[in-house]
């Protein structure tokens, strides 16, 4: 079986993740398959613009295929993830840039690697089933795939409170936050792909505005007020601190769910979305995440993230350092010091 499929079909590159029993998890092969398609699609004249969608029913893609990660760790083969990452920001970027519209279907679970090959397209269609969010901060990693640009650039904190608690996003949250556009039923997909089979690329936005529906408030609309107060604090410690000083049951729930992450992701994850902000594209945040993903690696608390979630499952992972006021500015900055490999070269 193909784990990506990629076919013109009525003058429309549709691009299917075919890993439904792995939730469509990417993998190096499927990253590469993806970019040779639209490098081969973006001058074609015959191919007026980009669908994709995920095969199964659960959802897009529930991210990269961060087990086969952790067991080339294991095995010192370091290279591994390094290859994988520097593929899967330049496909990022590609998609960003490919100059002929590119419609994802973001329906159910969208996470990680899949907001990486979606939210990144010109057109993102969200349903009532939508789950986005950008987990890593759980499992010893950092918001990447261009996720520090995405959510960085969200109004009001929100999307430094969604990186910080790994929020799920449904659709309105999604909308709000900027990694998504429309929303669609979801069992009106198919009809819309296949209208959109039918459709010149100039009239792309009337025929999915003829599906939309409003969708129902996320709790991301009425949390923006005490948000944006809270995670205006230029350190995790004194964000943490304005969310305990909140009445609002969310703050609670917030301080909680941070309370559960690395620390040292944690601290990493807000300085890179201030860094963000500072961007006027995508590509430098590519070249600061893939900086930051390497030297991740090298780290434990990826390991024993992914343990804890994905390998022994017990949701109990021992970070370390375990405290934030253990993670000093020094290693922070270490992590953050220009690497000694090369970079992605999408930055000249």
């Amino acid at each position: 079986m193909t784990d990506v499929i990629t076919r013109v079909e009525n003058g429309v590159g549709r691009i299917t993740l075919n890993r439904p029993r792995a939730l469509n998890a990417i993998t190096l092969g499927m990253v590469h398959a993806i970019g040779s398609a639209l490098a081969s699609w973006a001058h074609d004249t015959e191919v007026r613009f980009v669908l994709l969608d995920g095969a199964g029913e659960r959802g897009l893609c529930a991210g990269g295929d961060i087990r086969a990660l952790y067991d080339a760790l294991l095995v010192d083969e370091v290279g591994v993830p390094e290859v994988f990452f520097r593929e899967e920001y330049r496909l990022n970027a590609q998609i960003a840039r490919f100059p002929k519209p590119y419609v994802a279907l973001m329906d159910g679970i969208v996470m990680g690697g899949g907001i990486g090959v979606s939210a990144h397209g010109s057109v993102r269609v969200v349903t009532e089933r939508s789950r986005l969010a950008m987990p890593e901060t759980g499992i010893g990693f950092v918001p990447d795939v261009g996720g520090t640009w995405l959510l960085g650039r969200a109004p009001d904190e929100l999307g430094t409170h969604a990186a910080l608690t790994a929020f799920q996003m449904v659709a309105d949250d999604a909308i709000l936050c900027g990694l998504a556009d429309v929303c669609v039923p979801s069992d009106k997909l198919a009809d819309l792909a296949a209208s959109l089979l039918e459709c010149a690329a100039d009239d792309i936005g009337a025929c999915i505005r003829s599906f939309e529906i409003a969708p129902q408030p996320g709790a991301l609309r009425g949390a923006k007020s005490w948000i944006a107060v809270c995670y205006a604090h230029t350190t995790v410690e004194a964000i943490l601190d304005a969310l305990r000083a909140q009445t609002a049951p969310g703050a609670a729930q917030a301080v909680e769910e941070i309370g559960r992450k690395s620390p040292t992701s944690l601290k990493i994850t807000l300085r890179a979305l201030r860094e963000a902000r500072g961007e006027h594209r995508l590509e430098p945040c590519l070249e600061r995440e893939f900086r930051l993903a390497m030297a991740c690696m090298k780290r434990p608390d990826f390991r024993e993230g992914v343990r804890a979630a994905l390998v022994d499952k017990d949701r109990n992972p021992s970070w370390s350092p375990g405290l934030l006021l253990d993670v000093t500015e020094e290693t922070i900055n270490a992590i953050f010091a220009a690497p000694s490999y090369g970079g992605l070269g999408l930055v000249m």
